[in-house]
């Protein structure tokens, strides 16, 4: 431990004070405006209507969440928590079935979801690919453009026809929506990206890149372009650059990202492995010093940390995730960034959601929680409460775009180090207080003395643990003057004649608040205590008091306007939401507040029963909440008070899962199965990287127009002395499957191991062979499960790795050689392969498993004749089993919830038994559990694909070896997030009965 008084004792204040690093500007700050309609931008900032602007923005997947009625909440939540602007990865195979088909109807309507977010005043930027990785099998390319031959991510002519078919469709619905579209715009799309972590720089790419730049264009998006650079690299930064050493591009914008800060243990506790990056103003320079690698256009992350995504067979990672890129790592990294001069922040995940069906890449599971500050729940973390805290500042200090250094400061403890940065226009300054380095755990006590607009000051200091404490000095808030606060900004507002100040700090700690005054103001102490001073010389009144709850003090006169000045410990300002003209205290979320005449009408959502607290012009005769009147009253702090507390949820009462059914669902096992419409494998192009041996046929799925989940083969050979072992080669996927019988005959199993932090996506597996496979005819009956196509990230084609069978052979005799028995092979997987039987559900939500053609998983098939059957099973047949049961939720009226199905122990991250499940909930496919791998035995089901109010079916398709044990755990559903209030939410319509689904040929 480290204290002010301590240095004193050892005689270290004799030594010359220590001064702050001195910042290296690598931005030209003489930079020209460049204009894009209301959209411009120099060296320091975004300029939105000529208005300096600092993007505080967060990453939200619409494919992530298919109940587009829950869009609204996300961009909701997101606004309530400080963001300005949501950033849209789309996902080009989500609308893209086959080639030439495009769907933007229901939960792929993003007209609608753009419409949203212009609603909610948020602005957007735009990552339209056509490849943007985000954990997404084939990294979001189409199933169907894997039989390509030619080069993705390349100007082959081929490739680009296929990804202007997607552009022609993508481009215009953006175009409608750019904030340039209307004058009078509140959101709208203000950034649009082109393409996502392009590293390679081949003459290719450039041609490609070139072409996308042109294409954008030509569709009307007029709006500054980037691309997403895969670290500081200084690859594809606009033409203009003059830096040597990078790899220049058609961008108007240079933007990259990042992910430093540590790792969890195996274990699950949050490391802090590095200090916080200058990427910027106070960093080494040289193209990978982030801003500098584009010296006219200002610092861009396109992505930051928000969290990280987990693995199969991790020991489940989110918890631990939201920890070590949450709270206080918010402080310090994100602080960092906008001390270097990075206005431009988007937060990779801010609401991760889930990877449902057959969306997630080879690496990652169902859940793609991420850590984010909205849980996959839709629950509020504890980092959304800071990144509140955060934004609060932002959006009272205007001034704080466009910063540029402001030169070094003297601090007395050398663990101590100061950004200190100020508006060129106005002189505010910024002035983030960290460790040094910036993951340092002392607990500090410390002065630093700096020459500020309004004079020369030390100010002492405390810094507790990995921690960075943001402060502003010399700024006008409304009609008050802020000299120095050792406490932090969350909001300062002007309401009508009357302006409302709340600065918090860490509990316990002592805090100094210094205001300027003409004369000596009247200094009332409302509740709590504090001390005031006036020094008349100066004008400054200096405020005394430690952080403990709250501190409310109504200073008058000296001055005008009146001032509430609220002093908060953290906790406490974590209960205020700030809305223009308005601060509301005591709800767990504000969703809306506005004003019609003299009524205010609040919205939002409560977790207990909670007390309500207003300060709003004075104008406001009436509140209601949630649309019910509220009596109020006027306080002594100068708000209104809700006389009784705002209601909380009630409980929910979720039904036993009973009356369970079940079928045998591997048919295709029976030498007797009728193939007859199967497709005959043959000698088809091969368009897969993956090399198979001479002579084999093409085994590929993706070949024959199956691109997702189970595919079946059956293969008829005669026998012969020298068959002995079936050998397979086969690409499935992280944790893929295969699983083989002969004549009805289960041989076994085969998985890819799941590994860590990169899985093997291919398998070679060998099976005995009975004896009587040596005469006679035979079929093989082969299944594999596709765990998803890989990403595309080193622009490889790693996306067109096979899947499926690569090769099939036996081998025998003494030697145990291979030799060239002829295998007459058919294949089937989903109902229709690229014509799809289910066009509403889409793209994700089918393989080829018998049940899912038959229909088997939709609520409406009539599973009367289906035996009766236990869960947990007490045994468990070789290959796939259908359980099926029915219920009723009656979730209250008013209320939000989410409710999960869940597995087994749901504390344990995987099981002694090996299967696994895909879990269809009313037809819908949200996610695949597998015991022995984990980590996942929790899937929550949002609302609207689970019905709140009324019946509905789980379908669970249950894959397993057979042995004894290995068979269905205990099911039962689990309330993860339950409060009052929410929005609306309409069940997502969809096919109900097998006689519902598309006829396909």
């Amino acid at each position: 431990m480290r204290s002010f008084i301590a240095a004193l004792a050892l005689g270290t204040m004799l030594a010359p004070p220590l001064l702050a690093q001195e910042a290296k500007p690598t931005a030209n700050l003489s930079a020209p405006v460049k204009t894009f309609g209301r959209v411009s931008y120099d060296a320091r900032s975004l300029m939105i209507d000529g208005k300096r602007m600092i993007i505080w923005g967060g990453e939200f997947h619409p494919f992530r969440l298919p109940s587009p009625d829950l869009w609204r909440d996300i961009l909701q939540k997101m606004k309530a928590s400080g963001f300005n602007t949501v950033a849209l990865y789309f996902d080009w195979g989500y609308h893209s079935p086959k080639q030439g088909v495009y769907d933007f109807t229901g939960i792929r309507d993003l007209d609608r979801l753009l419409t949203m977010a212009q609603d909610e005043g948020l602005y957007v930027i735009t990552r339209a690919g056509p490849y943007v990785n985000a954990e997404l099998t084939r990294g979001g390319f189409p199933g169907w453009l894997v039989n390509q031959r030619a080069r993705a991510r390349t100007d082959d002519p081929d490739y680009l026809a296929a990804a202007d078919e997607w552009l022609d469709h993508i481009n215009p619905i953006i175009a409608k929506h750019q904030i340039n579209a209307d004058p009078k715009r509140k959101g709208g799309v203000i950034l649009h990206q082109i393409e996502n972590e392009l590293a390679l720089t081949t003459p290719a790419q450039r041609r490609y890149m070139d072409h996308l730049y042109a294409k954008a264009r030509a569709d009307g998006i007029t709006v500054p372009i980037f691309h997403n650079d895969q670290g500081r690299n200084g690859y594809w930064v606009p033409e203009s650059s003059k830096v040597e050493k990078i790899v220049p591009g058609p961008n108007d914008m240079y933007a990259f990202d990042g992910y430093p800060g540590g790792t969890c243990t195996v274990d699950g506790q949050p490391t802090r492995g590095s200090a916080a990056p200058d990427w910027g103003f106070y960093g080494p320079g040289g193209a990978r010093g982030g801003a500098s690698a584009s010296p006219d256009t200002p610092g861009f992350l396109a992505e930051f940390g928000g969290g990280w995504f987990d693995y199969w067979g991790s020991n489940g990672g989110y918890d631990c995730n939201a920890i070590q890129r949450g709270k206080r790592f918010q402080r310090v990294f994100y602080g960092t960034n906008l001390a270097n001069g990075i206005g431009i922040q988007s937060f990779y995940m801010t609401y991760g959601g889930t990877s449902w069906g057959w969306l997630p890449a080879p690496v990652v599971f169902t859940s793609y929680d991420y850590g984010a500050a909205i849980s996959e729940p839709r629950a509020l973390r504890e980092k959304a409460q800071e990144m509140k805290q955060l934004a609060g500042l932002i959006a009272s200090v205007p001034d704080l775009a466009g910063m540029v250094p402001a030169g070094a400061v003297e601090i007395s403890d050398p663990d101590i180090q100061i950004y200190h940065n100020k508006s060129p226009e106005t002189d505010a300054r910024f002035l983030m207080v960290t460790h040094k380095p910036s993951n340092g755990q002392t607990k500090d006590s410390f002065t630093f003395t700096a020459d500020l607009p309004d004079g020369r000051y030390t100010v002492p200091m405390q810094l507790n643990g990995f921690d960075a404490k943001w402060l502003v000095a010399g700024v006008d808030l409304g009609g008050q003057r802020l000299v120095y606060s050792t406490s932090e900004l969350q909001s300062a507002q002007q309401m009508g004649d009357h302006d409302v100040i709340l600065l918090y700090g860490r509990a316990g700690e002592p805090g100094e608040t210094v205001l300027r005054y003409a004369s000596a103001p009247r200094v009332t102490v409302v509740e709590g205590q504090a001390t005031s001073a006036f020094d008349a010389a100066k004008g400054d009144l200096k405020l005394a008091y430690t952080h403990k709850g709250r501190t409310v003090l109504r200073l008058e006169g000296g001055r005008r306007p009146p001032l509430t000045l609220i002093l908060a410990d953290e906790a406490e300002g974590a209960r205020y939401w700030r809305r223009d003209g308005m601060l509301v205290r005591g709800p767990a979320m504000l969703r809306h507040a506005i004003m019609n005449g003299g009524t205010l009408a609040l919205t939002g959502d409560t977790t207990t029963e909670s007390p309500l607290e207003i300060w709003a012009p004075r104008a406001v005769r009436a509140v209601t909440w949630n649309g019910a009147k509220i009596a109020t009253s006027a306080t002594a702090t100068g708000s209104l008070a809700a006389l009784q507390p705002l209601a909380g949820p009630a409980a929910i009462t979720l039904p036993a899962l009973t009356d369970w059914r079940m079928a045998k669902g591997s048919p295709e096992a029976d030498p007797a199965f009728d193939d007859s419409d199967w497709q005959a494998v043959d000698r088809r192009a091969y368009a897969s990287i993956t090399a198979r041996p001479d002579g084999q046929p093409n085994m590929s799925m993706d070949a024959y127009g199956f691109h997702e989940g189970d595919v079946w083969y059956r293969g008829r050979f005669t026998g012969t002395p020298d068959a002995r072992t079936l050998s397979l080669y086969y690409g499935a996927g992280g944790s893929g499957l295969v699983q083989a019988w002969i004549d009805g005959r289960f041989l076994g199993e085969a998985e890819t191991p799941h590994g860590l932090p990169r899985p093997i996506t291919t398998g070679a597996a060998s099976f005995a062979l009975p004896a009587t496979a040596q005469s006679g005819e035979h079929v093989l009956s082969i299944m594999v499960r596709n765990n998803g196509h890989n990403w595309d990230l080193d622009s490889d084609d790693f996306h067109k790795e096979a899947r499926g069978l690569i090769s099939a052979s036996l081998a025998g005799g003494p030697s145990g050689r291979s030799f060239a028995v002829p295998i007459d092979w058919k294949i089937q997987g989903r109902q229709g392969g690229e014509n799809l039987a289910d066009p509403v559900r889409g793209v994700a939500n089918n393989g080829g498993l018998h049940g899912e053609r038959m229909g088997w998983h939709l609520p409406g098939f009539d599973d009367r004749n289906w035996a009766k059957a236990t869960v947990p099973a007490t045994q468990a047949t070789a290959g796939t089993s259908w359980y099926r049961t029915a219920f009723t939720l009656d979730v209250p009226k008013g209320q939000d919830a989410t409710i999960a199905l869940s597995f087994g122990d749901a504390q344990t991250p995987r099981s002694p038994v090996r299967y696994r499940a895909l879990i269809f909930v009313n037809g819908w496919n949200m996610g695949q559990f597998i015991a022995h791998v984990g980590p996942q035995r929790s899937f929550p089901i949002p609302e609207g694909i689970l019905n709140h109010r009324g019946k509905n079916h789980i379908a669970l398709a249950v894959t397993s070896d057979g042995a004894p044990g290995d068979a269905l755990e205990p099911v039962r559903l689990l309330t993860l997030r339950n409060v009052k209030g929410g929005l609306p939410v309409q069940m997502v319509a969809a096919p109900n009965a097998p006689s519902d689904l598309k006829e396909t040929k």
